[in-house]
């Protein structure tokens, strides 16, 4: 069993760029695909960005243009750049890791590993 990391987030002023990282400390695999995923209230948790262990990213429609996925390979750390943020953008936060390739890299279904979860509140 693996624990994925989250760091950053907190409370934001609309407009506002933060950074949220994601550690996976000791996982042995290099191949391997990872996203975040943002949930609010009662709703399903959507995918937000990942990206895959060929490089291949992907957006949400609402966060293109906006948000970066990018990943540190040698410290096994993902990050979120959030540009421009919304009120919209309002969250809870989470990573997830997935050991196989994935068919859609924007369900929750597909992760096997996730993180605790960080809020993300954008102030309007």
């Amino acid at each position: 069993q693996f624990h994925l990391v989250e760091a950053g987030g907190g409370s934001v002023e609309s407009g506002g760029s933060p950074r949220l990282s994601c550690a996976v400390p000791g996982y042995p695999y290099d191949t391997y695909s990872m996203a975040w995923f943002r949930q609010v209230e009662d709703k399903e948790r959507e995918g937000v960005a990942s990206i895959e262990s060929d490089g291949t990213v992907t957006y949400a429609d609402s966060v293109k243009d906006r948000f970066t996925i990018s990943e540190d390979n040698a410290q096994k750390i993902l990050f979120l750049q959030m540009n421009a943020l919304k009120p919209e953008d309002t969250g809870m936060y989470y990573c997830g890791l997935a050991v196989s390739p994935l068919v859609d890299p924007l369900k929750a279904d597909y992760m096997d590993y996730w993180g605790t979860g960080i809020l993300v509140t954008v102030l309007s």
